[in-house]
């Protein structure tokens, strides 16, 4: 990755009349003056610089701006003011196949897009066999494509849009198109693209994605950029955001420690009892949000033997413990525990609710002891537990009491080696079948 930048935005705005009758429309065409328009602001003042080999993953609610962005970059939309410059080719995975020609069959089609894409005859002649090869749709090939399946135009659309060795390639929510067969050869690619340094842009509803894939995060809401930064940092903010929370007002761990009222609030629920947290590895970048109706204010890991447990043995069950202290009555509140490498991606997790437990209801002033007790069966490594006490309204919304990210540092091990992400723990089993008599009786009839 170097600091030019291939995609400069400077002060972008995009805004839509709104209307509330059609004949308001009509008027004011016909009329300058008759002003009945309502406006709407999908894109605020946006200043962004993509450099060259970045993976940019683009976070945001549904009507965020983040669509809006990428038809602007792409030229499909035109911005009200500010300016975009674009330094290389752009192939975009935004709306598939929006320059098919549906009366022409899938071999015309692939000449036109690559002309639309600014190739020459020559240039398509070479991609052509590869695009054919990608698609793998057999002899429709050779037919129109208006008598194609919804699956069969979107891999020939993402064929076309994956092959002509952009510079920028801009997806949009359309990784997963095909079979799980066209699934794989779609993600390979995209890690090829990846591999030699192309500018991606990614959007995207999977957080897993962005963790997996990006290298730098934003976010936008109501068209204006609310956040650029770290990943981790970005896939933090964006989970409180979609939750409804402020992302700028976080409790950082250091003001919760200094917090006389929390640190009381510990102190009266154990009175004599030992500080669980005390003998762990915190960490000083712990991740603390939610409404205060709970606060989560002990936690820890134990063996079999109910000892504190810091290097954890991916075969052996142990029990991770959190206690809640409830500020306020709730009725059957979720509690959650997560696990998360150091790169900030979920490996596992498991709350309440998956298991259908009623958890029963809760008085100001009650403490919950909450156990997950369970094998922990990942890699070997270093990893971090995540706690939250959450509930779904009456309205179907999340509402996050507390979560405590990134909390505890513990270091997985193992006796024996681990393929990629997890022990399988498999009894392997095996026999030997002696002769050919034993396996083919009926020849000997």
């Amino acid at each position: 990755m170097n600091d030019e930048p291939v995609i400069e935005i400077t002060n972008l705005v995009k805004e839509y009349k709104m209307f509330n009758r059609k004949k308001d429309r009509l008027l004011e065409a016909i009329i300058p003056k008759y002003q009945r328009h309502q406006t709407f602001k999908a894109m605020d003042n946006l200043n962004l610089k993509i450099k060259k080999g970045e993976v940019l993953g683009i976070l945001g609610k549904n009507g965020a701006g983040k669509s809006t962005l990428l038809k602007m970059i792409t030229g499909v939309v035109f911005p009200t003011s500010g300016e975009i410059k674009i330094n290389g080719k752009i192939s975009s995975l935004l709306e598939l196949g929006t320059a098919f020609n549906p009366e022409l069959t899938g071999i015309e089609n692939i000449y036109q897009h690559g002309e639309v894409m600014g190739l020459s005859h020559e240039q398509i002649e070479e991609k052509k066999d590869e695009i054919i090869s990608f698609a793998d749709i057999g002899d429709h090939i050779y037919q129109p494509v208006k008598t194609y399946s919804s699956g069969m135009f979107a891999r020939l659309a993402f064929a076309c849009a994956i092959n002509v060795d952009p510079d920028i390639l801009i997806v949009d929510e359309v990784l997963s198109v095909g079979d799980m067969a066209f699934q794989l050869k779609c993600f390979k690619k995209f890690e090829q693209f990846k591999e030699s340094g192309k500018t991606i842009l990614f959007v995207t509803h999977s957080i897993a994605d962005v963790m997996r894939n990006c290298t730098r995060a934003i976010i936008l809401d109501e068209g204006k950029k609310i956040f650029d930064g770290s990943v981790k940092d970005g896939v933090d903010k964006y989970k409180k955001l979609i939750v409804g929370l402020e992302i700028d007002n976080e409790i950082k761990v250091e003001d919760v420690e200094q917090n006389d009222s929390s640190e009381s609030m510990l102190t009266e629920a154990v009175k004599d009892e030992e500080i669980w947290k005390d003998n762990f590895e915190l960490n000083p970048e712990e991740l603390i949000y939610g409404t205060k109706a709970v606060d989560i204010i002990d936690y820890g890991i134990f063996n079999k033997d109910g000892k504190y447990e810091t290097l954890i043995k991916n075969s052996e069950e142990v029990t991770v413990k959190m206690k809640v202290k409830f500020n306020k009555k709730i009725v059957n509140p979720i509690f959650a525990l997560t696990i998360k490498d150091i790169k900030g991606v979920e490996f596992c997790g498991t709350n309440t609710i998956i298991d259908r437990l009623e958890t029963g209801t809760y008085e100001k002033g009650d403490i919950a002891v909450v156990s997950f007790k369970q094998i922990i069966p990942i890699m070997p490594g270093k990893y971090t537990l995540s706690f939250g006490c959450v509930k779904y309204n009456n309205n179907g919304e999340l509402e996050v009491f507390q979560r405590r990210y990134d909390t505890i540092f513990i270091e997985i091990m193992s006796y024996r080696e681990c393929i990629a992400l997890c022990d399988l723990n498999s009894k392997i089993m095996f026999e030997k079948l002696k002769g050919a008599k034993n396996v083919d009786k009926n020849k000997e009839k």
